[in-house]
């Protein structure tokens, strides 16, 4: 009553506040994500539209050109440049003009339009029940992903057709009502693509036997119309072509993520490598099918689908990358027991289907089996392996959840700035580490080999107009030591041989130790070494990108030794700009320096013994004397890369606030008792 008579109105309730706010919030997430969705499609189209003619839409140009495919009498397949069925070519010749006069903006839209459907629908066949925050961002998220996956992005850069298959099995699965008209619609994509044939036994199976009907008998009618109208092309492509094996270049190509083409990468051809194909797609199919069955029985439709289009992919004789979507689909399921595992599979389905395969694994020529097949392991390990929950299960919803350490006061009153990054007791999973610090360190690359200042002949100018600046500023404080250690180092073999070695030797190697023995011994500590290294790289990257300087031996007029790579030839006007391993104009901090001062300090930080604490920090001291004496950086350098290491270091504490005390933990959360097996969907 008192707050009534001061305030003119009565007070609200505090829960009544409390859920105002929340809902506040959740409204400017969702608007936050529509706009982002909405940034997201400008970028396409001004990427698409932007490209001049010729060089976009070339799938649909050489379709509906002045000299394309559908246009010309005859055969679709006289060429190599029609990879649709003959009944794909019979829907599209009557919208020939139309595709003409629209080839740029309204091909585009169009196909923006259709993938904003299918995000929509995604949203909408989430396996029920999901909160009411799920349901307002789903359809955001799920459009997001869409846009930035390499099928999309090859669809709208291409002009195909790839999503519309997709749309109509959703579209049949879960928009309109009865059977037989969800039937028609997967029958029309299967007419499409006929992989898309394996949706029969899952609807037979799960009891809609009347979609099942419709859709084959959908396709046969599709197929048989396109049959009377196109006999030729029909017996070349169903007969001859087997299903477009070789059609749109060949099928061991890396865009080709079949069975079928890896193959015939990994060498096999002839007799053997169809049998074995076909063995193998068998195979896939049945597991695929069968656990698809399992999981739409459970109520995960979306995840059966998604099952059921990745053993697809696996089995058709070629598979393009336009034609993936189904993986991005699966990153639905739910894998692990631990909340701290959820993010796995999800993040690996979100990195496969948006990066190139070369930021996925190294450039070893030993991964390159994996490297070329990525996609192609996902859709099968998706199809056939990967242990989905199933809504039986209680980790489905109330996953064990995660340890955290008791909060450490800070000096300061607003620190940590995010109290929600609270500091985690149990290990990280090493699978998630390991694909985030690999992709990390590929963008970290290619960053780095971007950052040239601008052109070659601009960039290296500029470089060493930079490097001149250092050398003259070293003057003024009297540490312009480059010449004369280098000189002295070069006249001594062995110390020269060994500043060479640990120059090329240890800058991974000590980093990735430190990280590793973290990991396995001090997982708290593990954490908070990893953010403040992360913290130090972006900065340096930074760095890189402002300040492009030529490290001395990159300064003819200075006379410094490169003791690393030989003799050089500055007469060549492109030398020491950008090269395929890595920018060596980047020099300005010095990550050689700041990892192993990074590394010092750890050690200097966790290591319960004297004399390892001391060992560490002559990881620095080494590391500042072998990249002076190298000629690889100048003494300023080393002075950058410390100051980005107490950067990240100070990011680390103002975000998440001091290092956690307890650095080892021997049990876990309580965790319910259960069976050791998780009960099988009925």
């Amino acid at each position: 009553m008192a707050n009534a008579e001061h305030s003119g109105r009565p007070a609200e309730p505090f829960g009544a506040t409390a859920v105002g706010t929340a809902r506040s919030r959740l409204h400017a997430a969702r608007l936050g994500l529509w706009l982002v969705v909405a940034v997201l499609a400008v970028r396409q189209v001004a990427v698409v539209l932007g490209t001049p003619r010729g060089e976009r839409l070339t799938d649909l140009e050489t379709w509906v050109g002045p000299d394309g495919v559908l246009h010309v009498n005859g055969s679709l397949y006289d060429s190599t440049r029609f990879t649709g069925t003959p009944f794909g070519g019979l829907v599209l010749k009557p919208f020939t003009r139309a595709a003409e006069q629209a080839l740029g903006w309204g091909w585009t839209f169009g196909t923006l339009l259709l993938v904003a459907a299918l995000g929509l629908v995604v949203a909408r066949a989430l396996p029920q029940p999901v909160s009411r925050r799920t349901s307002l961002l789903a359809a955001p998220v799920a459009i997001s992903l869409l846009m930035l996956s390499l099928p999309v992005r090859n669809t709208l850069w291409l002009g195909q057709t790839s999503i519309i298959p997709v749309l109509l099995v959703l579209l049949g699965c879960f928009v309109v009502r009865g059977q037989r008209t969800g039937g028609v619609l997967i029958g029309l994509a299967a007419a499409l693509q006929p992989t898309v044939l394996l949706f029969v036994p899952l609807l037979w199976f799960t009891g809609r036997r009347q979609a099942a009907l419709s859709t084959g008998a959908t396709f046969a009618a599709a197929t048989v119309l396109a049959w009377a109208a196109m006999p030729h092309d029909s017996y070349t492509y169903w007969v001859h072509h087997m299903a477009g094996v070789g059609l749109g270049g060949k099928a061991d190509a890396l865009g080709n993520q079949s069975l079928h083409g890896a193959l015939l990468r990994l060498g096999l051809d002839g007799p053997l490598e169809i049998a074995l194909f076909l063995a193998l797609g068998a195979t896939v199919a049945v597991l695929g099918v069968r656990r698809a069955v399992r999981y739409a029985r459970d109520g995960q439709l979306l995840l059966a689908v998604a099952i059921t289009g990745c053993a697809a992919i696996a089995v058709s004789p070629t598979t393009w990358q336009h034609q993936l979507l189904w993986v991005l689909l699966a990153v639905v399921g739910r894998v692990g027991r631990r909340a701290s595992d959820r993010l796995v599979w999800p993040v690996a389905v979100v990195l496969v289907m948006t990066l190139p395969a070369k930021m996925m694994l190294p450039n070893m020529p030993a991964l390159y089996p994996l490297r070329d097949n990525v996609v192609l392991l996902a859709a099968v390990a998706a199809a056939t392996v990967v242990p989905f929950l199933s809504r039986t299960s209680q980790y489905y919803r109330t996953p064990i959840p995660t340890e955290y350490a008791a909060p450490v006061p800070a000096r300061w009153r607003h620190v940590p700035l995010l109290p929600f990054l609270r500091r985690v007791l149990t290990r990280p999973n090493l699978l998630l580490e390991l694909l985030l610090i690999r992709v990390t360190y590929a963008a970290y690359q290619q960053v780095r080999l971007a950052a040239t200042g601008g052109t070659i002949s601009g960039g290296r100018e500029r470089a060493e107009a930079h490097g001149q600046e250092i050398l003259d500023l070293e003057r003024v404080l009297h540490i312009d030591i480059e010449h004369a250690v280098n000189h002295w180092v070069v006249g001594v073999d062995w110390l020269r041989d060994f500043f060479d070695f640990y120059y090329e030797s240890f800058h991974f190697a000590v980093p990735l130790s430190v990280l590793a023995v973290l990991y396995w011994r001090r997982p708290v500590d593990y954490r908070w070494a990893r953010s403040s290294l992360g913290f130090a790289t972006l900065l340096a990257l930074v760095g890189f990108w402002l300040y492009p300087l030529a490290p001395p031996r990159l300064m003819p007029s200075l006379g410094i030794i490169d003791t690393v790579h030989g003799v050089q030839d500055f007469s060549k006007p492109d030398y020491g700009t950008l090269t395929a391993l890595t920018n060596q104009y980047a020099a300005m901090p010095s990550l050689h320096f700041g990892w192993s001062l990074w590394c010092g300090m750890v050690i200097a930080i966790v290591a319960p013994k004297a004399w390892m604490k001391a060992l560490g920090l002559l990881h620095p001291l080494f590391t500042a004397s072998a990249i002076v004496a190298t000629g690889n950086h100048w003494v300023l350098d080393a002075v950058g890369g410390a100051a980005v290491v107490f950067a990240g270091f100070g990011l680390a504490y103002a975000f998440q606030g001091p290092r956690a005390r307890a650095a080892v933990v021997t049990k876990t959360a309580v965790e319910p008792a259960v069976p050791q097996k998780d009960p099988a969907p009925s």
